[in-house]
C-alpha cells in the first residue's frame, strides 16, 4: 500500500489530499478564518444554565453560544474550577499538578445548576465544529493529543486504543505508560503506540505537557472568550494521526509549508522526513497528480465503479441514503446471487472510501443488492468492517438486514465536505456534468460492453469531433490505450450533430 499526501496552498487556504495507492481517499481543507477546530481550547464564559436540559449555553466567541451539557463536564469539573480560579490571579504557577489538591467527582447523574453558574470562566474544548445552524459542541473534560498518547488532565486513568488486539501488547503499553504518567494527568495510548519503547512515549508525553504548561501560562489575564489553545494545523494532524512506514512521498506547492513540514517530521518520524518534495511543475499540483478529475467524478450524486455498477448518493435533512446498482451488468459465467455478491463487495469498497471523502456524518443507510445467501450477507459485512477499518472517525456497522439494508452511523464533528461537480451548460440555460467526467463515463460503459459474455465484430463509438479529436490524439492515444487493455479496436465517428457531452455506442455481432 503506497500512501501520498498532496498539499496545494493559494492565498487564503489550504487542500490536503490523502491518496493510497493513487486513490483520493480523503479531502480537507484549511481556510485562514476557521477559529474554531475539533481540539481546540477556550477560556469561555457560561451563558444560560438550563436546567430542563441539564446543560448551558457557553459564549466561545462564535455567533451561537456552544453547548455544553451535564455528562460532557468531566468527573473532575470542580477541580478543574479550582485550578482555573488559582491560574487566573497569576499568582499559582504550579501547572504540573503535582502538589494541586483535587476535588471528589461530580455525582454523574447530578444537576449542572451545582456545578455551573451564569458568568464564570471554564475551560472548554470543541468536540464538535459549528454546523449549519448550531453553534460548536463542546466539553470540559480536557485532552491534548500527542502522536502515540493523548493526555488527560484532572485524571488518574491509564486507557489504551482498542484498536490493539493483542492482550500482551496492551499490558506492555499500560506499564510503560504507568512508569511515565505525571501525577494529575491521565494518558490514553493511541493506536500508533503499538510496538514503541518507553523513550519514545516519553518524548511525545513531555511535547504534550509544553503545550499544557503554555495554555496555562495564557489563562491569567486573560478576557474571555479567548483561544488559548490551537489544535495542530491540518497538515501536521494529519501527519500526526495517520504517518507511518507506507508514506512514500508529500508533496505541496508552498516552499514555506515544506520547510514546516520537515520541522514536524523531524519531531514525530524523522526517517521520513526526506519524502517532502516541492512541486515545481508549471502544471498545477492537483492536475498533476489526477485530483482534480477524482473530485469530479466521485463528489456528484451518482458514482461510478468498476464493471459497470455505480452508486446513488442521497442527503436528507436527517440521514444519507446509498442506493447500490448494477448497472444493468450481467456475465454468463455468474449466476444472480454471485453477481449480486461481486458488485456488493466493489459498492462496500467503494462505500467506506466515500464516507471519508465526503465526511459524512450521522446515520446512513446503504441499499445493497438482495442476496438470498445468509453467507454472502456476512461476507460482505465482514468485507465492509475490514474496508472502513481504516477510517479513523468513530463508527458504528450493523449486519445486512433480509432486504439488503446496512445502517452505520458515523461520528459528525465537522460540516459534510460539499463539492459542486455539475457546470453551466455552453448551449443553453441549466447545468452539465463536467466535461472531465465524461471520459469516466465512457470507459465504463465500454468495459460493460466488453464483460456481458458477447462478441462484437464491430464497435463504433460516435462523439461530437472535439472529444473524437481527444480520444484519438497521438501515438500513445487513450484508443491506443483501450486496444493494449480489452485486445479489441474501438472505431471513433465523429458526429457533428452531437452536442459536446453527447456519445453513443454502435455493436455490430459476428454473423
Amino acid at each position: 500500500m503506497k500512501t501520498e499526501l498532496i498539499i496545494r496552498s493559494n492565498s487564503s487556504d489550504i487542500d490536503f489530499a490523502l491518496l493510497r495507492d493513487g486513490k483520493l481517499i480523503e479531502l480537507n481543507k484549511e481556510t485562514s478564518d476557521n477559529n474554531f477546530s475539533v481540539g481546540d481550547i477556550f477560556l469561555a464564559k457560561i451563558g444560560k444554565v438550563m436546567t430542563g436540559l441539564n446543560a448551558a449555553f457557553v459564549n466561545v466567541g462564535y455567533p451561537k453560544d456552544g453547548f455544553l451539557h451535564y455528562h460532557d463536564l468531566g468527573p473532575q469539573v470542580q477541580s478543574l474550577n479550582k485550578f482555573i480560579k488559582k491560574v487566573s490571579t497569576g499568582n499559582y504557577k504550579e501547572f504540573t499538578l503535582k502538589n494541586f489538591r483535587f476535588e471528589e467527582d461530580i455525582n454523574k447523574d447530578g444537576s449542572i445548576n451545582d456545578v455551573l453558574k451564569s458568568g464564570q470562566n471554564l475551560l472548554v474544548q470543541i468536540v464538535k465544529e459549528p454546523i449549519s445552524t448550531k453553534g460548536p459542541r463542546i466539553s470540559s473534560e480536557l485532552s491534548i493529543a500527542g502522536r502515540f498518547l493523548v493526555l488527560v488532565p484532572f485524571s488518574n486513568r491509564i486507557s489504551v486504543s482498542q484498536k490493539i488486539a493483542d492482550p500482551k501488547e496492551k499490558e506492555r503499553l499500560k506499564k510503560l505508560a504507568k512508569s511515565i504518567k505525571p501525577k494529575g494527568f491521565g494518558l490514553i495510548l493511541r493506536t500508533v503506540a503499538e510496538g514503541k519503547k518507553v523513550a519514545e512515549l516519553d518524548k511525545d508525553l513531555q511535547n504534550s505537557l509544553e503545550r499544557w504548561k503554555t495554555m496555562c501560562k495564557r489563562i491569567a489575564n486573560n478576557n474571555t472568550p479567548t483561544k488559548i489553545l490551537s489544535e495542530l494545523n491540518r497538515a501536521s494532524s494529519i501527519l500526526r494521526d495517520v504517518m507511518n512506514d507506507s508514506f512514500t512521498s508529500i508533496v505541496t506547492n508552498d516552499e514555506t509549508l515544506k520547510v514546516e513540514i520537515k520541522e514536524y517530521l523531524q519531531e514525530i518520524y524523522p526517517e521520513k522526513e526526506k519524502i517532502v518534495k516541492h512541486h515545481r511543475s508549471d502544471v498545477p499540483i492537483f492536475e498533476k497528480y489526477g485530483i482534480e478529475r477524482q473530485i469530479k467524478t466521485s463528489f456528484g450524486k451518482t458514482v461510478s465503479m468498476s464493471k459497470g455498477a455505480y452508486l446513488v448518493i442521497e442527503h436528507t435533512e436527517a440521514l444519507h441514503v446509498i442506493d447500490v446498482n448494477s448497472g444493468n451488468r450481467s456475465n454468463k459465467s455468474l449466476n444472480q446471487e454471485e453477481t449480486a455478491l461481486e458488485v456488493n463487495l466493489i459498492a462496500a469498497s467503494e462505500i467506506a472510501r466515500q464516507l471519508q471523502l465526503r465526511d459524512m456524518g450521522g446515520i446512513i443507510v446503504v441499499d445493497f443488492i438482495d442476496m438470498k445467501s445468509a453467507e454472502n450477507r456476512q461476507k460482505l459485512y465482514q468485507h465492509l468492517k475490514e474496508a472502513m477499518s481504516l477510517d479513523r472517525t468513530k463508527h458504528k456497522i450493523l449486519p445486512p438486514s433480509k432486504f439488503g439494508l446496512v445502517q452505520i452511523t458515523r461520528q459528525r464533528v465537522r460540516p459534510e465536505l460539499e463539492i459542486k461537480t455539475r457546470e453551466p451548460n455552453p448551449n443553453k440555460n441549466g447545468e452539465v456534468e463536467a466535461p472531465i467526467v465524461l471520459l469516466d463515463k465512457i470507459e465504463a460503459e465500454l468495459e460493460r460492453i466488453l464483460n456481458n459474455g458477447k462478441n462484437y465484430k464491430e464497435i463504433t463509438l460516435n462523439v461530437h469531433p472535439f472529444i473524437a479529436a481527444y480520444l484519438t490524439k497521438g501515438v500513445n492515444s487513450i484508443r491506443f490505450k483501450w486496444f493494449v487493455q480489452h485486445k479489441k479496436w474501438i472505431k471513433i465517428l465523429p458526429r457533428d450533430a452531437y452536442q459536446y457531452l453527447q456519445y453513443k455506442f454502435y455493436l455490430k455481432k459476428k454473423a
